[in-house]
């Protein structure tokens, strides 16, 4: 793969600007969260043509802002949580971006109807201004910003996402508990292993990003997303009616049957190659 100079690139028009979303982990970053340089080179390529290139993630504003600052993007608006926070840039803030979308719910009865399903289950809640709380066994997760809690804690007040997690079950055995849950009032989506990712009822990356295309004037046929998880289904079939939704090659067959695109995956640098069809002028 070729990397062209800032003197080769020509931005578009900005009438032919896309507004490019992608999710970060499985599409950007590897599994050990590595960037590969041939996917830095071409999310900068395509920022540089004049594009909007921005995240749409199931992480926090903190671990969102880590990916930006490694990518060199500062777009004007960056959708975390799956959605429930949508981050715009200002100058103003400590860290560039205030709060200018953010959507919460009530967690209890949420957290125990889970409990009943998954006794043993290990939970985090995160709050309106990114503080989580999490309890005990939640150390393969990023605990920034955080702080252990007991369960009771845990719904003390409104939250933006509850994340849970069930290392005595595989994903199968998941996905049936889950079924069987009767969760409402609450999206959700399920990862690639036994763990559970909760927003406030009718939210998703979708929505988000909805938000961001209607601020930013573009129209649905010039949106692209890419992502490789079942969090990814609703903003495919929102990108898909009139612009482009690629599903990574890894990703679950479900995800991929929502896409209009499928690209290699991860390992095989299939964002890089997704991104390589947009061309200057």
């Amino acid at each position: 793969m070729s990397t062209a100079s800032d003197d080769d690139i020509t931005p578009v028009a900005a009438s032919e600007r896309w507004l490019i979303a992608l999710d970060v982990d499985g599409t950007v970053l590897h599994e050990d969260e590595t960037l590969s340089a041939a996917v830095r080179d071409e999310i900068v390529r395509v920022q540089q043509l004049g594009h909007e290139v921005t995240l749409a993630t199931g992480r926090s504003w903190s671990a969102s802002k880590t990916v930006l600052d490694d990518l060199g993007l500062a777009p004007e608006f960056v959708v975390c949580s799956n959605g429930a926070l949508v981050m715009e840039r200002d100058e103003t803030e400590a860290d560039g971006y205030r709060r200018a979308h953010v959507e919460t719910f009530d967690p209890g009865p949420v957290l125990e109807r889970i409990r009943t399903h998954l006794p043993t289950g290990r939970f985090m809640v995160e709050d309106p201004v990114g503080f989580r709380l999490y309890t005990d066994g939640m150390s393969e997760w990023n605990l920034e910003n955080a702080r252990l809690a007991t369960f009771e804690q845990l719904s003390e007040h409104p939250a933006t996402r509850v994340v849970v997690v069930s290392p005595d079950h595989d994903l199968e055995e998941f996905l049936s508990i889950v079924e069987g849950m009767g969760l409402h009032q609450v999206t959700y989506a399920i990862g690639w292993t036994a763990w559970l990712d909760i927003a406030p009822d009718g939210v998703n990356k979708a929505t988000g990003l909805e938000r961001v295309r209607e601020r930013l004037g573009i129209p649905r046929s010039r949106v692209f997303a890419a992502g490789d998880g079942r969090n990814d289904i609703d903003m495919f079939r929102w990108a898909g009616v009139e612009g482009r939704a690629v599903a990574m090659g890894q990703a679950p067959d479900e995800v991929k049957d929502v896409a209009t695109e499928i690209t290699a995956s991860v390992h095989e640098d299939g964002l890089a190659r997704a991104l390589e069809t947009f061309e200057g002028m």
